[in-house]
């Protein structure tokens, strides 16, 4: 699933790609994922220009003409893709093509979704409104995160919380809590002050480095491309029975609520 590296990395490219691209045509081809008819999705957009494109948490935001925005989640995965006019698309749900022929797709794996909304509604979209800042905001500070912390959940629930911090799923999570030596079952008013500030560093330099990589190696980019950060990168994560690259124990998989966790058991105690 894609996290915040990935969703940066593509709305930089949307935005770079898409501005002041005029909507023209669209199939929309899965109805649940939608939060309008699909006549009515299309020709609500149809003729409204790209103004910029941008992420908030796990959302893709195109701001529009007309004081309106086109939002895509990509739920649990999601291939969104560029076409030049004339090509050929594979799989989609959703595809939006523009005046000059050329178009983007959306083929959502699993619980995605495209919705279309006016400005003036997006403060009570429910589903985006509460998103936190994420941890390359200027705002995500060492002091943001130590007031984070004062709370009494589990530090890997409290990290993934979207309305706490923005963007970070259950794929980088892994290494992060690896590299600060915190169990993610470590309740977080119980971590020590310069912890905090050491995890709140390795939260961005991780990211900072998927970045720099491309984003997750099986994550399509918007032109269909697969990046650079594969399983060598990962230190822990997806590594279970493997040796711990610090002290040589063997990785294990534990059961975190509903969700899984890799873990060293001897660096990261409870």
């Amino acid at each position: 699933m894609a996290e915040l590296p990935e969703l940066l990395i593509l709305s930089k490219q949307m935005d770079e790609q898409l501005q002041l691209k005029e909507f023209a045509e669209g199939e929309l081809r899965q109805e649940k994922s939608l939060n309008l008819s699909p006549g009515e999705f299309l020709e609500t957009i149809r003729g409204k220009k790209v103004l910029k494109v941008y992420n908030k948490g796990k959302w893709i935001f195109i701001q529009l003409s007309d004081d309106y925005h086109l939002l895509l989640n990509l739920g649990m995965g999601a291939d969104v893709l560029y076409h030049e006019a004339g090509q050929s698309p594979e799989e989609y749900q959703c595809l939006f093509q523009f005046t000059d022929g050329s178009y983007f797709t959306s083929k959502f794996w699993w619980i995605g979704r495209a919705e279309l909304l006016p400005d003036e509604e997006l403060p009570q979209h429910k589903a985006t409104k509460d998103i936190a800042i994420t941890p390359l905001d200027p705002e995500f500070t060492p002091e943001y995160l130590q007031n984070l912390c004062q709370a009494r959940s589990q530090i890997k629930n409290l990290i993934l919380n979207q309305k706490k911090i923005g963007g970070i799923g259950n794929v980088y999570i892994h290494d992060i809590l690896f590299r600060a030596k915190l169990h993610p079952q470590k309740v977080a008013n119980t971590i020590e002050s310069v912890k905090i500030d050491d995890l709140h560093h390795i939260i961005q330099e991780n990211l900072k480095k998927a970045i720099e990589l491309g984003g997750l190696a099986y994550e399509k980019d918007f032109y269909g491309e697969n990046n650079g950060f594969g399983t060598e990168h990962f230190l822990v994560a997806y590594k279970e029975g493997e040796p711990c690259p610090e002290c040589g124990g063997t990785i294990e998989k534990i059961k975190t609520g509903s969700t899984s966790s890799y873990i060293c058991p001897n660096c990261q105690k409870l």
